[in-house]
């Protein structure tokens, strides 16, 4: 439905897009992850057809804005609501009035625009409140409000840049299920996001940019397997443990790695349920007593992290 094919954009001198390559199927969430100042809000500006790349081109159903005439990209354009970080609201006019005023916008009158407008607010959950201005609103019902602008002319594609920044839990659950619904309908969602737990959550594959690069593009169980492993598992002991020889010696049971800090031991492991069972036997043949075991599984956070390195990021 969206696909980027090597989008380049320069300012002077940097370069901050460079060979960006990614889609976004109808009917799947694709998260874009990065640190601050990876690219990410350049390529969506680009995505949108906001700001035009110097290199690349952007596809919407198979067609390119870049080589559409005047005529043609307005209606490639219309394919896509963006949902932007910062709200986009006329605060003084009652929250149908908002969608009224954008869904004209994009040409919709009458019968039409009247039903979109309902549908976008039941969507959001505010059709209880459509008469109500969002200046009363909490910040979360304007974050849903805002939302609903995007959707009122029924795009295919969504583009939601950081869409719950400084909301509640219950609102922010309210814009999950949203999109989850969209999802259902075969939309095309593009959904940036800081919060790892989110596009855990919610996105069916991952592209994750840094200093204006692409460096990974899968799905989670793919971007899991880029680490050296996948599970790990802490162990309290009693006295010091050779490390070393335990991995060694239950290399076969997949143990890949283990460290002690103190008394804890921190153990790599492919599977759990065949490693704990031989460590536990090791462990126990040397006279080392365990006094707590505890286990965690690999998480986005540790790919992103991975990939991009843990130094601050101070930039846009």
């Amino acid at each position: 439905m969206l696909e980027a094919i090597g989008l380049g954009k320069s300012y002077g001198t940097r370069a901050v897009v460079k060979d960006v390559a990614f889609t976004v199927a109808g009917g799947e969430i694709t998260g874009l992850l990065g640190p601050n100042g990876a690219g990410k809000s350049t390529t969506v500006a680009m995505l949108c057809g906001l700001v035009a790349p110097d290199a690349g081109r952007v596809l919407i159903g198979g067609s390119a804005l870049q080589d559409a005439g005047a005529r043609a990209v307005r209606l490639l354009k219309r394919r896509i609501g963006l949902v932007p970080q910062e709200l986009s609201l006329y605060e003084k006019l009652p929250a149908r009035a908002n969608l009224e005023l954008f869904g004209a916008l994009y040409g919709l009158s009458g019968a039409l625009l009247r039903e979109r407008t309902a549908q976008a607010l039941a969507l959001v959950g505010l059709s209880e409140r459509a008469r109500d201005k969002p200046v009363h609103f909490s910040g979360g019902m304007k974050r849903r409000l805002n939302i609903a602008c995007a959707l009122v002319h029924d795009p295919d594609i969504l583009i939601f840049d950081e869409p719950t920044t400084g909301v509640d839990p219950q609102s922010r659950n309210a814009i999950f299920d949203s999109l989850e619904a969209l999802r259902q309908r075969g939309k095309a969602l593009l959904y940036t996001t800081h919060y790892m737990e989110e596009a855990e959550r919610l996105c069916d594959r991952i592209v994750i940019m840094d200093h204006g690069q692409v460096v990974a593009s899968d799905t989670l169980a793919g971007l899991y397997g880029r680490l050296p492993v996948a599970e790990t598992l802490q162990v309290a002991v009693d006295g010091a443990v050779d490390a070393a020889q335990l991995a060694h010696d239950c290399a076969a049971h997949h143990v890949r790695h283990a460290q002690q800090s103190a008394d804890v031991l921190t153990i790599g492991v492919d599977d759990l349920a065949r490693a704990v069972p031989a460590v536990m036997a090791w462990l126990a043949a040397r006279g080392h007593a365990v006094r707590h075991l505890a286990s965690g599984r690999a998480t986005l956070e540790d790919v992103f992290l991975a990939l991009t390195g843990r130094q601050l990021r101070d930039g846009a």
